[in-house]
């Protein structure tokens, strides 16, 4: 008798670990929910059971599949709160509270996302002040997988205060000041990042495996089965830049948590493939749009920053390249770029002045995500004319005009080659909103480059709302990165 009591008792116990109301950890007290669009909740429960959801006098009720698994949306609601979100089913019930109505960013990439705001210029000045209420911080913790996952192990809210953010990403903290004070709501930063990863950890195996350089590793990944990544001798071998192992565990855990748009701040890792990245890096963002299921949403990023010591001539440059690559990448809609070619340091790859980034990527998110008539783009290259020892160079973007950072008026920072391929500095000068440069001895000219370079420090070519120019060149010779896989 004494073991059919326990074996109830057993079983009991088993089948209230089974029938246990289960959200994941991206909701919870304190979180932001994205206001204007429809509002995915899902979770686990008892399969078949009903799952009843409330949230602002509004009651929404779905059946749980024969797995357990539910899914639901409650309509979109304007911004406000905070509120109370309620989910029960007959045998349980989650009550989350202080609930903000607001704009949800994801913040991807790799260390320079990551870096924390203690680490940067006047980091604990702004630590000292940072008591924002309506700004709310979900932090996922690092993990890996190849293969789909319920839930990330480590990951929570938490409400922006000096204890909190010190540790944060200062770029989606100060991106989230800018966007709270000027649009006058809330903001969720969703924190999902990892330094010196590669952009191919981040794309799902259903992307990867349409891209003739990644098929064979996703599907020799696919047919081995998951990886015990606590082994020792898999942390020799980077896993965190394995192709999908940072997809499935840390994003798409959280997908399709609805969001406002995502900033990006990912290359360096991937300069010394960067034609590739021509490819790999749209593939991503459309990849991302596709799981998410709600759109062309705003995809914003930061080019690469300047870097390493600067050359005395004319070189080839994978970083160059790699922002050729990101910039190419503009003609995905809804997508913005910050460029921040005067903001970086020859001998650091994180440079610490994260709050010029931050407000380089606000702007752009006020014209792509909120559809506001800003300047949020520097000069960008639109055509060269060839006259005689001379060449014009037209921009777009010139905002309310262009503005040359010399005192004397010098352009700084531009190359011409003739038909031998050869680059050499040149001079030239602002000529209202063109640039005319002196070809000199250069015969024949054909081609022009600006701020071509790992680090070109002297570039001076902005608008007069301070954005500096996009670096480009006017030739499509092969680069060094050409055919590298």
């Amino acid at each position: 008798m004494r073991r059919i009591v326990l074996f109830a008792a057993l079983f009991l116990i088993l089948f209230q670990v089974k029938a246990e109301l289960k959200l994941p950890k991206v909701f919870a007290d304190h979180m932001v929910l994205q206001r204007g669009q429809e509002i995915p909740v899902w979770g686990e429960a008892d399969p078949k059971q009903w799952v009843n959801v409330t949230f602002q006098g509004k009651k929404y009720r779905v059946k749980a599949d024969k797995e357990g698994k539910w899914m639901l949306k409650m309509d979109a609601f304007p911004k406000g709160g905070p509120y109370i979100l309620s989910i029960n089913t007959k045998k349980e019930s989650k009550v989350l509270e202080n609930v903000m109505m607001g704009d949800v960013w994801l913040l991807g990439g790799q260390s320079n996302m990551e870096w924390a705001l203690k680490r940067t210029n006047n980091g604990e000045d702004s630590i000292k002040t940072a008591n924002h209420p309506n700004i709310r911080l979900f932090e996922v913790g690092r993990n890996l997988s190849l293969e789909e996952i319920e839930e990330v192990p480590e990951a929570k809210w938490s409400i922006c205060s000096p204890e909190s953010v010190a540790n944060f990403s200062a770029i989606g903290y100060y991106f989230a000041r800018r966007i709270e004070s000027d649009m006058d709501v809330a903001v969720g930063l969703l924190d999902i990042n990892w330094g010196g990863t590669l952009s191919e950890a981040w794309t799902s195996a259903d992307a990867l495996l349409t891209h003739a350089d990644f098929k064979e590793r996703v599907t020799k990944n696919q047919m081995e089965g998951p990886k015990d990544f606590s082994d020792p001798d898999l942390k020799e071998k980077s896993p965190n830049s394995w192709p999908t192992s940072l997809f499935y565990g840390m994003l798409e855990p959280i997908i399709p948590f609805a969001i406002k748009g995502a900033l990006w701040y990912q290359g360096e890792s991937n300069a010394s493939r960067a034609y590739q990245y021509r490819e790999i890096f749209p593939l991503m963002i459309e990849d991302w749009r596709a799981q998410w299921g709600q759109g062309d949403f705003p995809f914003l990023w930061v080019q690469l920053a300047n870097f390493r010591q600067p050359k005395a001539e004319p070189v080839d440059s994978d970083w160059a390249e790699l922002r050729e690559a990101q910039t190419m990448t503009l003609s995905l809609p809804n997508t913005a770029q910050a460029v921040i070619i005067d903001k970086g340091e020859a001998d650091d790859i994180h440079p610490r002045d994260k709050w010029t980034v931050a407000e380089r990527l606000a702007k752009g998110a006020k014209k792509i995500a909120y559809g506001m008539d800003v300047v949020y783009s520097g000069p960008t290259f639109k055509s060269m004319e060839i006259q005689g020892n001379q060449i014009r160079i037209s921009f777009d973007h010139i905002g309310s005009g262009l503005m040359i950072n010399d005192k004397y008026g010098y352009v700084k920072g531009f190359a011409v080659a003739g038909a031998d391929k050869k680059f050499h500095w040149v001079t030239g000068k602002q000529d209202g909103d063109q640039i005319v440069l002196e070809t000199g001895d250069i015969k024949n000219p054909v081609a022009v480059r600006y701020g071509w370079a790992d680090n070109p420090d002297d570039v001076n070519v902005y608008n007069k709302e301070g954005l500096p120019a996009n670096p480009f060149r006017t030739d499509d010779w092969e680069g060094i990165t050409y055919g590298k896989r």
